[in-house]
């Protein structure tokens, strides 16, 4: 039985560190340090297996291999070569290597990458390449001669839930939307409603929240290929996850003006296993009520190249504010959109609870209280 602790890191969307660290304590996982970009924490693999299969937020997790300092590719080969690679990848496995080198003696992030796929195929004894295998991630990064290698676990980001079939315009990621829900606290016992929909992330990251269902629960993960898998421990603790899930008798409404788009919602939603959970309605902005029982409405309306030319953004947003204050008493509103004109189109009352970043733009979350 594996029992070596590996030190490992959650990567994360700026701004989503603070929210994977709590759901990394909520795992009663060890060692957890908040970092820019992300979250250290330690374990082996059953640690590893649960992080990939229950984290929301992260992009993806990642095994810190080794460090150490380096001046020179001799050194850089040398030092390689002595790392545990067996552990973690089977000989003739592809592999896909991404280098940064930053205020460093070795910039050549080619011969970086060169370098290193030498290393592990001697580590590996030369075996040759297996090109129906799936690619093995390897990240490489130097800092003040510094250098940090790690390997991928997660394979395909774990926004890919595996649940969209197809998307939208500028979709909004699915550890995004689970992020904020998880930020502004958001339970099972409240409603939700989101009044620009799209193709419903926010409402079918909501029905998997409030059902308790693991957001990995139906997908492959890289560590599935690696030598020393345990696919008895991978399904013991699928099995329990499945015994958690739990129903959901809450309304969670997606409603868009786009017919095209409420088809692809529903579509989301089956392919989630969250079609009983959510119901998603064709409507224009501010033509639909919200239930009774206080809740969250929440949403991320277009902004900036997202719509063609000639559309008035900003009353589009002035609509959405007054929207809000008169149909969402009592009820908390939260609009992601780019911090300036158009948040302070959404009226004074609206405040930046925290800075994201959406596809690699900076975005503020402007929540109310009407």
């Amino acid at each position: 039985m594996e029992k070596r602790v590996f030190e490992l890191f959650a990567v994360t969307a700026l701004g989503l560190e603070a929210v994977c660290a709590g759901e990394l304590s909520a795992l009663s996982l060890p060692g957890i340090r908040i970092a820019k970009g992300g979250v250290c924490f330690s374990g082996g693999l059953e640690e590893l297996y649960r992080a990939n299969l229950w984290l929301r937020s992260a992009s993806r997790v990642v095994v810190r291999l080794g460090g150490f300092a380096c001046r020179d590719f001799p050194a850089f080969y040398r030092k390689t070569l002595q790392l545990p690679w067996g552990r973690f990848v089977r000989p003739g496995t592809p592999l896909q290597v991404r280098a940064t080198s930053h205020r460093s003696r070795l910039q050549h992030t080619g011969r970086i990458a060169e370098t290193l796929r030498q290393a592990v195929d001697r580590a590996l004894g030369g075996v040759p390449l297996c090109t129906d295998r799936p690619q093995q991630l390897i990240l490489v990064r130097f800092e003040d001669n510094q250098c940090q290698i790690s390997i991928d676990s997660s394979g395909a980001l774990l926004h890919r839930r595996g649940y969209r079939t197809m998307t939208g315009a500028a979709p909004l990621r699915e550890t995004l939307a689970a992020g904020i829900l998880m930020s502004l606290d958001w339970t099972a016992g409240q409603p939700l409603v989101d009044p620009m929909c799209g193709s419903g992330t926010f409402v079918i990251e909501a029905a998997l929240l409030g059902m308790g269902r693991a957001p990995g629960i139906s997908r492959e993960f890289a560590f599935m290929h690696w030598p020393r898998y345990r696919p008895g421990l991978w399904q013991v603790l699928r099995t329990g996850a499945l015994s958690l899930e739990r129903p959901l008798d809450v309304p969670l409404i997606g409603r868009d003006q786009d017919n095209a788009a409420i088809d692809l919602a529903n579509a989301n939603a089956q392919a989630a296993g969250a079609g009983a959970a959510s119901r998603f309605e064709v409507a224009e902005l501010g033509t639909g009520m919200v239930p009774d029982r206080p809740g969250l409405m929440v949403c991320n309306p277009p902004y900036g190249q997202r719509l063609g030319r000639g559309v008035d953004l900003a009353r589009l947003y002035r609509r959405l504010g007054a929207y809000c204050r008169e149909s969402c008493k009592g009820w908390r509103v939260a609009v992601v959109c780019p911090v300036g004109p158009l948040g302070a189109a959404l009226g004074p009352d609206f405040q930046c609870h925290s800075v994201l970043y959406n596809g690699g733009m900076a975005v503020g979350l402007h929540v109310a209280h009407p």
